[in-house]
C-alpha cells in the first residue's frame, strides 16, 4: 500500500469538490456548500491563486486533502500556513494519511521558515481533537473565531462608507 501526496492540478477540481462535499457530510454541513468546480478553477488555479490544495492518494485512489493558504501573524512579523480544511475519506482513515498531510504542511513551514501552522476544529469533534493533540497541537482557548456573513457583512460594509 502506497501513499502519495501531491499538489492539486486544474484537472483535480472535480475531485476537490467531491472531497469538500465529503467533509461537509462528515460535519453535517452539506447545506452550506456553495462551492463549484468553476470556483475551484478560479481560486486554486487562476492567474493569482489565493488558496492551495495537497491531495492524498492511496494506491492511486483519492483518499484525502488539505486546503491551505498563507496567513500573517502581525505580532510575530511572520507568515504562517492556515489549514482551511483537512479531510480523509472514511474508507482510508487509520492509515496515517491525516498525519502525513499535516506533516507535509509542517515541512513546508520548515522549508519556508514559517513559524505557525494553524487550523480550527469543531468543538464537538472529539476524534479530531484527540488526533491533533496526539500530534502535539495545542488548543488556543483564549481566542474565539468571529465571522460576518450575509446581512451582517452588508451592514458592516455599509457602515464603512
Amino acid at each position: 500500500m502506497t501513499l502519495v501526496l501531491r499538489p492539486a492540478r486544474p484537472e483535480d477540481a472535480g475531485q476537490i469538490l467531491t472531497m469538500v462535499r465529503g467533509l461537509a457530510a462528515y460535519e453535517n454541513l452539506e447545506h452550506r456548500v456553495e462551492l463549484s468546480e468553476a470556483d475551484i478553477a478560479r481560486d486554486f488555479f487562476g492567474d493569482n491563486p489565493r488558496v492551495f490544495c495537497v491531495l492524498a492518494e492511496w494506491d492511486g485512489q483519492p483518499a484525502g486533502f488539505a486546503v491551505w493558504y498563507y496567513i500573517h501573524a502581525t505580532f510575530r512579523g511572520r507568515h504562517g500556513i492556515y489549514v482551511e480544511d483537512l479531510f480523509v475519506d472514511t474508507a482510508f482513515r487509520g492509515k496515517g494519511i491525516g498525519k502525513a498531510l499535516l506533516a507535509h504542511l509542517a515541512a513546508r513551514c520548515a522549508v519556508e521558515d514559517l513559524p505557525i501552522l494553524q487550523w480550527v476544529v469543531l468543538t464537538d469533534n472529539a476524534p479530531a481533537i484527540g488526533f491533533y493533540k496526539a500530534l502535539g497541537a495545542e488548543p488556543q482557548s483564549e481566542w474565539m473565531v468571529m465571522r460576518a456573513t450575509g446581512n451582517a457583512l452588508v451592514t458592516m460594509a455599509d457602515g464603512a462608507t
